[in-house]
């Protein structure tokens, strides 16, 4: 997995399959992007105007459960 923030764009990205090539995309909501691959599976998701959406938008924390 992949998460980048472009301060330019204020475009969040998390990418769940870095490297798996985008077939389709959807907007489930007004300035959130779904891409999916050629198997239908969710490939990333995109955040638009996402200093406006996610606090700290250039900050992340990353936690694994046990």
């Amino acid at each position: 997995m992949k998460v980048t923030y472009d301060r330019r764009t204020d475009t969040l990205n998390v990418s769940l399959r870095p490297g798996v090539g985008i077939a389709e995309s959807h907007e489930a909501r007004p300035g959130v992007i779904l891409d999916y691959g050629e198997d239908d599976e969710l490939v990333s998701l995109e955040i638009l105007d996402a200093s406006r959406r996610v606090t700290e938008a250039d900050r992340v924390e990353f936690q694994l459960e046990r």
